[in-house]
C-alpha cells in the first residue's frame, strides 16, 4: 500500500526528470495533490515540445538547411525530404534479450507501424493466414479485413494445443497484448514451430515487462521470426502522453545453434521501410520523449507501472464483487484496464455517453477521472470499448497511477455510479 506522502514524493521525482530536460528548469516545489501532479506534468511536456520547436527550427520537413542537427534528449536524427530515410540513434524502449539482435523502424503511431508491416508481409509471406486471438485490438482486425485482404484472417479457438498447426498456406500469428489473460496464456502453451512469422503487439506491456521476455523465449525455441510493434504514446512517457510515436522492431536470433531467420527479418524490414516511406508514416523527431533512457527513467517507469497493476488487481476484485453481472472483462493480460457492460446493450454512442457522464459526475466530486481515449495516466480514464470478436460495446475504465487509498475510494465511487446510472443502448 502506497501512502499519499510516498506517492507525492515519487511524483516529485517524475516531475524533476521532466523539468531537468528544459534548458532553464523551473523552480518547482513538491506537489500537494494528484491534480497538481497531473497539471504540472502536462505543462512541462508542453514546454518541452515548444522548446524543441524553437531550438530545432531549421529541421523542417524539406530538410533545407545543411546545418540542421535535430535532436530530442538522447535521440539524434538524420533524414532527407519528408523523413523518408529517417535514421534514429538513441536508447531502446525495450530490454535487450540475450541471444538476439534487432533493427527498429520508428513511425508516426502504433497503427502506422502495424499498417506498414502488414502491407510488407503480403510481399514476403504471400497468401498467408493471419491467426489472431479473441479480443485482439479492433482497429488492427479492421485494417486486415478492409485493406489487407491478401491475409486470410482466422480467429483462434482456445484453449487447444494444435491451433497453430496446419499445412499449406504460410501462417502468421498476431499476438496482441490487449487480449484476456486466459487467451494469452493458452497461446503460449501451444507449439509454435509451424509458424512462419510472429507479430507481437507489445503496446499494453511495459518495455521491460517479463511477459515480453517470455514471448521472445517462446518464439526463439522454434526459431520463429518476430516483429514487435508498439505505440509509445501509452506507457513510455511517464503518463504525460508526450507525442504520437510507434515502432516496429525486427528480431533476429543470433546465438550459436539457434535456427536462423535473419534473411526473413532483413527482407521484411526492407519492405516495411519502403511501406513507411510510401504511406507517409515516418516518425516526427519532435515526438521522441527527451527524458527516456536514463536509470531514473527506468526506475520511475517500473514503479508507476507496478502501481497501476496493483490498483488494477484491486479494481478487478472490487468490480467482481460489486458489479458481477455488469462486468464485461476484468482480467486482461496487461492489467491496465477493465470493461463494464450496461444492463441493456450499448452501441458506440451510448457507451461514449456513459463514459463521459461518469467522468463528469465523479470529477465534480473531486476525483481524478477524465473521459479520455487512452490509458497509463495519473488519472482514471474512461472511454467506449468495442470487442471486435463479440461485436459488443462496453465502457473501459483505465486504471491510473494513484496512491492506494485514493484509488480505493475512486474505484468504489465508479462501482456505485455504474450500478445506478445505466445508459440504455440504441443498437
Amino acid at each position: 500500500m502506497e501512502t499519499i506522502e510516498a506517492y507525492l514524493e515519487r511524483k516529485h521525482r517524475e516531475i524533476g526528470l521532466l523539468n531537468g530536460c528544459l534548458s532553464n528548469p523551473q523552480r518547482l516545489a513538491c506537489p500537494r495533490t494528484a491534480d497538481e501532479v497531473i497539471r504540472t506534468k502536462f505543462q512541462l511536456t508542453a514546454a518541452l515540445r515548444a522548446e524543441h520547436s524553437l531550438q530545432d527550427w531549421k529541421a523542417t520537413e524539406t530538410s533545407w538547411s545543411a546545418t540542421a542537427s535535430p535532436t530530442s534528449g538522447p535521440f539524434t536524427f538524420s533524414y532527407d525530404y519528408q523523413r523518408a530515410d529517417l535514421k534514429v540513434n538513441g536508447p531502446s524502449f525495450y530490454d535487450r534479450e540475450p541471444g538476439c539482435s534487432s533493427e527498429t523502424i520508428y513511425t508516426a503511431s502504433g497503427m502506422a507501424a502495424i499498417s506498414a508491416l502488414l502491407f510488407a508481409a503480403t510481399r514476403i509471406v504471400a497468401g498467408a493466414e493471419i491467426r489472431v486471438l479473441p479480443g485482439s485490438y479492433g482497429e488492427t482486425l479492421e485494417l486486415i479485413e478492409r485493406f489487407v485482404p491478401e491475409l486470410r484472417l482466422i480467429t483462434l479457438s482456445l484453449p487447444s494445443s494444435n491451433v497453430l498447426a496446419g499445412a499449406g498456406a504460410p501462417r502468421i500469428l498476431l499476438l496482441d497484448s490487449c487480449v484476456s489473460a486466459g487467451a494469452f496464456e493458452a497461446a503460449l502453451r501451444c507449439d509454435g514451430s509451424g509458424l512462419d512469422l510472429l507479430i507481437f503487439d507489445t503496446t499494453c506491456f511495459a518495455g521491460r515487462s517479463g511477459r515480453i521476455r517470455r514471448v521472445l523465449r517462446w518464439a526463439r525455441r522454434s526459431g520463429i521470426p518476430v516483429v514487435m510493434v508498439r505505440s509509445h504514446t501509452k506507457l513510455d512517457s511517464l503518463g504525460a502522453e508526450y507525442g504520437r510515436l510507434g515502432s516496429a522492431v525486427f528480431v533476429r536470433w543470433s546465438e550459436e545453434g539457434a535456427p536462423t531467420n535473419g534473411a526473413m527479418a532483413e527482407r521484411l524490414a526492407a519492405e516495411t521501410r519502403d511501406a513507411v516511406r510510401l504511406l507517409g508514416g515516418a516518425a516526427l523527431p519532435a515526438h521522441f520523449p527527451p527524458f527516456v533512457g536514463t536509470a531514473d527513467y527506468w526506475a520511475l517507469t517500473k514503479r508507476r507501472v507496478a502501481a497501476i497493476l496493483r490498483n488494477g488487481r484491486h479494481a478487478a476484485r472490487l468490480f467482481s464483487r460489486e458489479l458481477a453481472s455488469l462486468s464485461a472483462e476484468l482480467h486482461f493480460t496487461h492489467g491496465l484496464y477493465v470493461t463494464l457492460r450496461s444492463r441493456r446493450p450499448l452501441d458506440e454512442a451510448g457507451a461514449r455517453q456513459a463514459a463521459d457522464a461518469m467522468s463528469r459526475d465523479l470529477g465534480r466530486d473531486g476525483f481524478p477521472i477524465r473521459h479520455a481515449g487512452s490509458f497509463g495516466f495519473d488519472f482514471a480514464a474512461t472511454e467506449w470499448f468495442h470487442n471486435a470478436t463479440t461485436d459488443e460495446y462496453s465502457v473501459r475504465v483505465a486504471v491510473p497511477d494513484l496512491p492506494t487509498e485514493l484509488w480505493n475510494d475512486l474505484a468504489a465511487a465508479i462501482a456505485g455510479w455504474w450500478r445506478t446510472h445505466q445508459t440504455p443502448g440504441r443498437g
